[in-house]
């Protein structure tokens, strides 16, 4: 049941991430290739299906939001594009295939990253039946999330830890901005365009945060022990870039205590919710026993 719905609703977003691309007028045919490479390449569209899960919760209908649910996969895709890139992380296979810049380019994978960003906004815009107020709300939680106070921000402390041993405060604060700020854009968005109240608006929020640590140390852990043919990129990046992770701050057993403590408590956060919620108490235990 669980599974079957992700896969329903990954598939929905599948079909109309293509859409909402088809319906972008793009001057250059090139930068549309590249765009639709990376956006198109699979992956768990993970953070759509979190937002509509999130909608669920409070009593919405998640499908109602396919347009806002598209363009944070829009965004997602344009980080995973700049962070293969050689400035960064330098990677040459993303979900099994060559990355943008090793097919396109540089200079056109940057580009092609900037243009799903930007685009990921006007595609919010197109989201019906939602009041402007409510939607205007949604546009400023993907935007902190996205900008200096969120992934940008997370990304800058990476880049300025690498080859240098850090605490594991400064590294929890890179993954919140890094990896779980948009984790929490999506479950905050979902609540908000399906009417949460404040109450159930914070539960979800604390869910978001420990949902996005026991994504990341898991994260750590897979680059570690993972196989590079269920990862589709290869394992030990962490450790060629020099870089500081759970597994490295703790030990690989302390590392998997964190990540069961962070699945429990985002379980926690959702006790006076009802059966609408159980997507969300699945998908958090799923995490540390994923294989990708």
């Amino acid at each position: 049941m669980f599974k079957d719905l992700w896969k329903r609703r990954a598939e929905l977003v599948e079909k109309n991430l293509l859409i909402e691309l088809k319906k972008t007028s793009i001057l250059d045919e090139k930068i549309f290739e590249a765009m639709e490479y990376s956006l198109m390449s699979g992956g768990k569209r993970l953070r759509p299906v979190l937002l509509m899960a999130a909608a669920d919760s409070v009593g919405g209908d998640g499908e109602k939001f396919l347009s806002v649910a598209s363009a944070i996969e829009m965004i997602h895709t344009y980080s995973l594009i700049h962070d293969d890139l050689p400035a960064m992380d330098n990677d040459d296979y993303r979900r099994g295939k060559l990355t943008n810049h090793k097919v396109f380019g540089e200079a056109t994978a940057i580009l092609a990253g900037d243009a799903l960003l930007t685009l990921a906004f006007e595609v919010m815009t197109r989201q019906k039946n939602v009041e402007p107020k409510i939607l205007l709300e949604v546009v400023k939680e993907m935007s902190i999330a996205a900008g200096v106070s969120g992934m940008v921000g997370g990304q800058m402390i990476d880049l300025e830890s690498e080859g240098k041993k850090i605490n594991l405060d400064t590294l929890k604060k890179m993954h919140l901005g890094k990896t779980g700020a948009l984790f929490k854009a999506a479950i905050k968005s979902g609540a908000i365009l399906a009417g949460a109240d404040e109450k159930k608006l914070s539960a979800l929020t604390n869910y978001a945060e420990n949902f996005g640590l026991a994504f990341q140390i898991t994260d750590d852990i897979l680059d570690v022990i993972g196989d590079e043919k269920n990862l589709g990129k290869p394992v030990g990046s962490d450790e060629k870039n020099h870089k500081s992770t759970y597994v490295t701050l703790t030990s690989l057993d302390e590392a998997e205590k964190l990540a069961e403590k962070s699945v429990d408590d985002a379980v926690d956060s959702l006790k006076n919710f009802g059966d609408e919620a159980n997507f969300l108490r699945e998908l958090v235990k799923f995490l540390i026993d994923r294989k990708s």
